[in-house]
């Protein structure tokens, strides 16, 4: 078995050193066969000089350059489409996971699960600007997506590279992959993980990005419904505004009819050709979708990032 563990990072070059020596420390008791995949997300210090000097002549330790800054999700993409592993964990680069969960995490894999989610307990975070916002979006996710877990944030997961391998990840999509997972039975669970203050460096997270979080979630709604059946969704919004149109336009017949006004003295007939108007547009978007959707499974899926340069890839 192969353990593959990926770790997106940027502007961390005085966080990798103690990163490099605790997942040394780590791997010194565990049998399996391992890589690190290092994806370093545009970082614009020294963190790309800094990993090519620790992992020199060590084959197990990867580095994957990007170009420029494609952000987290898509790291975490690259880094999984260039893995060898069995079992698939993720962790950020910042030193706030603790490499030292990773063989809990593979214990809870052995014992038959698909994915093993970490939650941050005990978080080391302020409070209005990344715990509270981190709390609301949980519940909300948890309860439309109906996997209940507490910290989707939490990056330290694993998974079987089965029910990661084909999920294409997009936007900030990288937090809902339970999720993803769930649709295809994976059997999922969760364990308290240990969370430390940031030491160096600056978090790349504010809470302007809890908004992201909330539109991408509409997205997951929307692709966990009618990902393959589009019509269905733009289709039932178009026959409810037609249906409003027809009821509009009932109306205003009766009151030319029944009480003589006149058609310009109410804006009834105005509605009623907006809702019509609505109405067709929507059942015109669905077929597009549909047709669009028809291309996504039949074409082959664009990457969402540029590698510059892959080291120690065989």
């Amino acid at each position: 078995m192969i353990i593959s563990v990926i770790i997106p990072l940027k502007d961390e070059e005085e966080n990798i050193g103690q990163l490099f020596s605790e997942l040394n420390q780590v791997f010194a008791n565990i049998s399996y066969e391992k890589e690190v995949i290092f994806v370093n997300d545009g970082s614009i210090d020294k963190s790309s000089e800094k990993i090519i000097t620790l992992i020199a002549g060590n084959p197990s330790f990867k580095l994957i350059n990007f170009r420029k800054n494609f952000g987290q999700t898509a790291a975490i993409s690259a880094g999984i489409d260039n893995s060898d592993g069995d079992i698939i964990i993720l962790m950020d680069g910042d030193l706030q996971n603790d490499p030292a969960d990773i063989p809990k995490l593979l214990n809870k894999i052995n014992e038959g699960f698909d994915v093993v989610s970490g939650w941050r307990k005990n978080r080391q975070d302020k409070l209005f600007s990344r715990k509270l916002p981190s709390w609301l979006a949980n519940s909300l996710i948890s309860k439309i997506t109906k996997v209940p877990l507490h910290d989707y944030g939490c990056t330290l997961k694993a998974y079987r590279a089965d029910v990661i391998k084909n999920t294409r990840l997009y936007g900030e999509m990288h937090r809902f992959i339970p999720a993803y997972a769930s649709w295809y039975g994976a059997k999922i669970t969760e364990i308290e993980v240990n969370h430390r203050a940031r030491q160096f460096g600056q978090t790349k997270y504010n809470i302007f990005r809890t908004f992201k979080v909330v539109l991408d979630l509409i997205v997951v709604i929307f692709l966990s419904k009618y990902i393959d059946k589009p019509i269905h969704f733009f289709g039932k919004i178009g026959f409810w505004s037609l249906f409003f149109g027809f009821l509009s336009g009932i109306f205003t017949l009766y009151l030319k009819l029944a009480e003589g006004k006149s058609f310009i003295s109410t804006p009834m007939p105005l509605l009623t050709v907006v809702f019509i108007i609505i109405g067709i547009q929507f059942i015109l978007m669905g077929l597009l979708a549909e047709i669009l959707t028809r291309i996504y499974f039949e074409s082959n899926h664009k990457k969402v990032y540029l590698i510059k340069e892959k080291i120690n890839f065989s």
